[in-house]
């Protein structure tokens, strides 16, 4: 951590110095990106996905596809194979979502979002092969199956001493639903996850919108018998990544539903991200923004990665003013987490592209290491700056 706090300092002038990335840039990073994951690929088995790497052993941790992170492998893939047009990364990503198929009647899991959406979604989206619509389709009814009517909201975990645990987490898996209802025309989906997110609206967010890792529902009554974190370090912290997770769902809610609560909610959050006294200069938070010991503790690189995509995407629903702190705020993450500080060297942790990030630290599981969600909001916030960035300067 010493180490990494020397780095800021050397980087810190660097990143004041441009606000604004250049195009140039981004392909720097995105084949830097395809090196990696070419190298990635070597060492995956059949049915088996890159999670982690170990920096103690030098060994690739990987999961088989009933895993939540199983969909963002694939995912980050296509990413790589829409920019560069490069189809030995579309080979691979098919090869890899095909143990992953059998999951879309996984009823018993809540994520099946992050699984199914981040693979299959952008197959769909680049293809439109009606095979991975109707994936999609089965995905998304499996998920409904978690949904209580009473509480008004869809169960997480399947396991503790929980009544209905329902994690932030969950936001990110709502656009699984409304996109296969606006497919289908099964507006039941819509319903479950508007009423998802209203529910988690005035449940899990406290007066000044940081939000509770998790809350507890009574399915007698529907109302919250408690709120706590499991992920971050106090019942009365910030998880940053659980306030990731809010800042990027509800930007997708207000896209999908065009409801103007979810972009208040969304810009409250990214206000309390933005002016929280603990956010370093860099913009990569702490894994928690009250960790004890700060500022000698862990960053988290996942974090923020959620975070660049999400303010990209929130800049084009507000205010110019707003807009050019969003994308100012998206180029400061994307040049820090493109730096040495938070990059792997070309053949480094096994192929992935991103370290210095935090999984379940309480549990002491996957704590300043690369991981495969890091690595795929990495890339989509490339993906999606360069498409603004372009966009704007055409303008």
């Amino acid at each position: 951590m010493m180490l990494l706090a020397t780095a800021m300092l050397w980087i810190a002038p660097f990143i004041r110095a441009q606000q604004k990335l250049s195009a140039s840039f981004i392909d720097e990073q995105i084949q830097r990106a395809v090196i990696q994951y070419k190298l990635l690929q070597q060492q995956v088995s059949p049915g088996f996905f890159p999670r982690s790497y170990d920096p103690i052993t030098a060994k690739l941790v990987t999961s088989n596809s009933g895993w939540w992170c199983s969909g963002f492998y694939p995912g980050t893939l296509l990413y790589l194979y829409e920019y560069t047009g490069d189809t030995s990364l579309k080979q691979e990503a098919i090869r890899s979502m095909d143990p992953l198929e059998k999951e879309q009647y996984n009823k018993g899991t809540h994520d099946l979002g992050f699984m199914m959406y981040c693979s299959f979604g952008n197959a769909w989206r680049l293809w439109g092969d009606t095979k991975y619509k109707t994936i999609l389709l089965n995905s998304a009814r499996s998920l409904a199956t978690r949904f209580n009517r009473t509480a008004g909201v869809i169960r997480s975990w399947n396991f503790g001493d929980w009544q209905y645990p329902v994690i932030i987490d969950n936001m990110m898996n709502l656009e699984l639903l409304t996109r296969a209802a606006a497919w289908s025309g099964d507006t039941t989906l819509l319903h479950i996850a508007s009423t998802h997110a209203n529910n988690t609206i005035t449940n899990h967010f406290r007066e000044i919108y940081s939000s509770y890792h998790l809350v507890d529902y009574d399915t007698l009554t529907g109302k919250p018998l408690k709120r706590q974190t499991v992920q971050g370090a106090t019942d009365s912290s910030t998880w940053a990544r659980g306030q990731a997770w809010a800042l990027y769902g509800y930007t997708v809610m207000y896209r999908e539903t065009g409801k103007a609560d979810y972009l208040e909610v969304a810009r409250h959050i990214a206000r309390f991200i933005l002016q929280h006294p603990n956010l370093p200069a860099d913009k990569i938070p702490y894994w928690d923004f009250d960790a004890p010991g700060i500022p000698n503790s862990f960053r988290d690189a996942s974090a923020t990665a959620v975070m660049a995509s999400a303010f990209i995407e929130l800049s084009k629903y507000v205010s110019k003013k707003e807009q050019k702190k969003y994308h100012a705020v998206a180029a400061s993450i994307l040049r820090s987490l493109s730096s040495p500080v938070y990059s792997c060297k070309e053949g480094e942790n096994g192929g992935f592209i991103l370290k210095h990030s935090v999984g379940n630290l309480p549990a002491r599981s996957e704590i300043d290491v690369s991981l495969s969600y890091a690595d795929y909001y990495y890339i989509e916030a490339l993906l999606r700056y360069k498409k603004e960035f372009l966009r704007s300067n055409h303008n």
